[in-house]
């Protein structure tokens, strides 16, 4: 007669090993599915607003400035902004926000004289489009407002004097 090892509620003990790999199998499967979804939110930037995907035949949006002054081009990327100047004086700019990065972004401006200016639309990966304001002497901030960027590091303070 064959002997089975058993555990102590009974069960044969081979029985109970292949529930446990079983288990583990599925703890594996879950935890890396988690890693996929949270990837994916984190990449769609959790933006509320409807958006549009452009089609293959449409290429990315530029405009030469329409508001005159001095362009400042504001590179957009996953969590950067880079303007192309660091010093400003009072007087009319046009920001270039260009997405230079993989998720949508967008650009806004508030400070003395400029409340809350946002570029027209959110752009897509490629796209840019223009912001022209008058800056006044002090301090100003910029930040992509789509959400959740600001807090990951799109956020800039700029002193114009």
């Amino acid at each position: 007669m064959r002997s089975v090892a058993k555990m102590a509620d009974g069960q044969p003990l081979a029985r109970t090993l292949r529930g446990w790999a079983r288990t583990a199998r599925l703890r594996w499967a879950l935890a890396a599915f988690s890693v996929a979804v949270a990837a994916l939110v984190a990449g769609c930037g959790g933006s509320s607003s409807t958006q549009t995907t452009p089609s293959a035949s449409q290429a990315p949006q530029s405009s030469a400035p329409a508001g005159g002054g001095t362009t400042v081009t504001a590179t957009e990327t996953e969590y950067k902004i880079t303007l192309s100047r660091t010093s400003f004086t009072p007087g009319t700019y046009t920001f270039v926000a260009k997405d230079s990065g993989h998720v949508p972004h967008a650009l806004e401006i508030n400070g003395p004289g400029v409340s809350n200016q946002v570029i027209p639309q959110t752009l897509q990966p490629g796209q840019s489009s223009n912001l022209t304001v008058t800056l006044k002497a002090g301090t100003y901030e910029i930040w992509c407002p789509v959400d959740g960027h600001k807090g990951l590091g799109m956020d800039l303070k700029v002193h114009v004097g």
